[in-house]
């Protein structure tokens, strides 16, 4: 099972065009979509899951269109949005039984098991007759999750799943989502690297609306092999070493700052060859596709 996206593009009425010609193959498993806010991630995701208009292109899960046959793809689909809200003073398990219902599980029984299978799956059992208005952040997370479960789904999009989560519940969420790609196409958009490189064995990095760099992580991280160079700088200089040669990224450690930086050689006898990750991979394609645009 393949989704098939061609020639996706989407201009809002002021003038903004999020989607530039997206071109995508997604199989089976966990699909991450990196880039940063504003690179077009959420308008990908709300397109597909049918939520609004693609200018034009064409989107196809197996045979099934998408654009056109929105009532069929709502039956296959699970959807976890970037921010969802929640009926504060019911509790879980009866928030589930309606969606359940709603979604088309109509015998009693049924829908009873599939609820009481999905709030064990989730981890929620034990707080299932709690308001939701009591969740911690990471509990509604779950509890989205689990709505977007419901009715064996083909297709599941979760938008920006771990943003504001503790460590514990990422670690939680991630055993989750692996478990649950393995069955189903979960397309994963963060703009969290670690999530990816933890999840997914394919994935693309859009920006600015278009895609700039897509494949398995492990292979897109071997293309950047040999060429990330770091340097401990102080923050004053750090403009001059941005002008002069392609920092890609720099962090703070112990009150000084370490710079990445892409090339092909050593820039200078002060830089020092580091294995590269997918961040570094990320923030190479980020910043070379802003370098292009016009000043």
């Amino acid at each position: 099972m393949n989704l098939q996206i061609k020639d996706l593009s989407k201009t809002y009425s002021n003038g903004v065009q999020a989607l530039k010609g997206i071109t995508l193959t997604i199989p089976q498993g966990m699909f991450g979509l990196l880039g940063p806010n504003g690179a077009g991630k959420s308008s990908l995701m709300r397109t597909l899951a049918t939520l609004q208009e693609a200018d034009s292109g064409s989107v196809t899960l197996d045979t099934l269109d998408v654009l056109k046959d929105k009532e069929s793809v709502r039956k296959i689909l699970g959807y976890l949005p970037q921010e969802f809200g929640v009926y504060p003073k019911i509790s879980s398990f009866k928030m589930l039984n309606h969606i359940a219902s709603l979604k088309g599980v109509t015998h009693k029984g049924e829908r009873k098991d599939l609820v009481e299978s999905l709030l064990h799956k989730t981890n929620l059992w034990n707080v299932r007759n709690k308001s939701l208005g009591t969740y911690s952040g990471g509990m509604k997370q779950r509890f989205g999750i689990a709505q977007a479960l419901i009715g064996n789904p083909k297709l599941i999009i979760v938008d920006e799943p771990t943003a504001g989560l503790d460590p514990a519940e990422r670690v939680r969420f991630h055993n989750l989502l692996s478990e649950i790609g393995e069955n189903t196409i979960v397309i994963l958009s963060t703009h969290i690297v670690e999530d990816v490189a933890n999840l997914c064995s394919n994935m693309a990095i859009i920006c600015l609306g278009e895609v700039v760099s897509q494949g398995n992580p492990q292979d897109l991280t071997r293309s950047v092999s040999g060429k990330i160079w770091r340097k401990t700088i102080d923050r004053k200089d750090f403009e001059a070493h941005q002008q002069e040669f392609r920092v890609i990224s720099s962090h703070l450690k112990a009150g000084k700052t370490v710079i990445h930086v892409f090339s092909d050689d050593q820039p200078n006898a002060s830089f020092e060859n580091i294995k590269a990750n997918l961040e570094d991979v990320y923030f190479s394609e980020i910043s070379s596709r802003m370098e292009a645009l016009p000043h």
